[in-house]
């Protein structure tokens, strides 16, 4: 069988919600072994924060909400009551074995459990050691919590989110993912392996200080770099481009479509299959940046011939002529794309913990390596579920581990 690409690597996941384990989740897809701490008898909070809830075996709703099971495959859930000396003591026992800790706890929220960087890196100075909060550990709001929602809010996303304001439903929106988390999560994972690169080289683990405040502001892109170097804030203007057109949804005689067109020759081959060879001439739309210029004449001029086929119709009379075009999906809907059929991006896990649930069906991992795939060895686990074994890998015998069950502390 073939060695995946993290094989070896053991990761303490002390996170929970959803920004540190999409992070863990990454690497485990990518075959490190994750070791999932959860508070006992509770859990990660996002096991109940439902509806929906993932059905049983009988189709009936379980009390495993769905969005759990979006971040935590692959993982082994251990229950383990931080709060006790007992408790800090067996994970200070596995972090020192561990290559990598990741928690999202308030800054210096683990520092009274002994379990911060600076403790257990003292005992492992080979630990990567990735902390993952709302702001940073330095700087005014450094004590306060962050959340997705407040950080969208104040980075600026919402404000180029949405219809503009004087339009019908305009105002600020929310992304409909927790967009600033899950960009977290990947870029937490990236540092951790440039982090296990850097200790291939000089033995040394260091610390990882992931903000969603910073990440929230990285991800702004074109839009941050539009305002930093003109002064102008940028305004929402709904599904079309601040800086290409025609690049937004167009009505058709069934509903709608979207149009990328990100270039002259597109356009050009756009108007050709659409019968108006003439708008790619014409000297107010020759150019990108003439078609910005003009987009309050060219746009409904576009709506009046879009509005002439069929959504499907138009996919098919552009699909051979390099014009970006498609429909604009549910999620059903994509689910039931042959694209994403072919490219298997739905996948089913098993699952026999005793729970009513037989398998637990997730998204695909989008990394695609050739020679170490990742790997799909676990569905999402139930609380706890690998608590004796995990332990017992620690050295803890049944004796033991039947007194720290009767005492709370697993």
């Amino acid at each position: 069988m073939t060695q995946a690409a993290l094989d070896g690597i053991k990761v303490l996941d002390l996170s929970r919600v959803l920004a540190g384990p999409w992070c863990t989740q990454i690497l485990a897809d990518l075959g490190a072994d994750v070791v999932k701490i959860e508070r006992p008898g509770v859990g990660d909070d996002t096991r109940t924060w439902g509806p929906p809830f993932v059905k049983d075996a009988n189709g009936n709703d379980s009390d495993q909400a769905s969005y759990f099971t979006a971040c935590n495959r692959n993982k082994r859930s251990v229950t383990i009551d931080m709060a006790t000396p007992d408790g800090q003591a067996l994970l200070k026992q596995m972090a020192a074995q561990a290559d990598v800790v990741v928690e999202n706890f308030k800054t210096g929220g683990l520092r009274q459990y002994g379990l911060d960087q600076e403790t257990l890196r003292r005992a492992n100075p080979r630990l990567i050691y990735c902390s993952v909060t709302g702001f940073g550990n330095d700087g005014p709001y450094a004590e306060r919590a962050g959340y997705d929602l407040m950080i969208q809010a104040m980075t600026g996303m919402m404000s180029i989110t949405g219809r503009p304001d004087g339009e019908p439903g305009g105002g600020p929106l929310r992304v409909g993912v927790a967009l600033t988390d899950i960009f977290t999560g990947v870029y937490a994972s990236t540092a951790i392996l440039a982090a296990l690169q850097v200790r291939h080289r000089t033995g040394e683990g260091q610390h990882i200080d992931m903000a969603l405040l910073d990440v929230g502001m990285a991800i702004l892109a074109n839009q941050a770099s539009a305002f930093l170097n003109t002064g102008k804030a940028p305004a929402r203007q709904g599904n079309t481009h601040p800086s290409l057109a025609p690049y937004q949804d167009f009505p058709t005689l069934d509903g709608a479509m979207l149009l990328a067109i990100g270039n002259n020759g597109q356009f050009a081959r756009f108007c050709e299959a659409a019968g108006q060879p003439g708008w790619a001439s014409d000297a107010r739309f020759a150019t990108n940046t003439l078609r910005v210029k003009h987009r309050g004449v060219l746009i409904p001029m576009m709506e009046e011939l879009t509005r002439t086929r069929t959504t499907a119709d138009w996919v098919a009379l552009l699909e051979d002529k390099a014009v970006p075009c498609g429909p604009i999906n549910d999620i059903a809907q994509a689910f039931d794309d042959a694209q994403v059929k072919a490219r298997g991006l739905a996948v089913t896990l098993p699952r026999d913990a005793g729970d009513g649930i037989t398998a637990i069906t997730g998204v695909a991992s989008p990394l695609r390596l050739s020679a170490t795939p990742p790997v799909l060895r676990r569905a999402p686990p139930v609380l706890g579920q690998h608590t004796r074994e995990v332990l017992a890998e620690l050295g803890i015998d049944a004796a033991r581990f039947e007194a720290l069950r009767a005492s709370g502390v697993v």
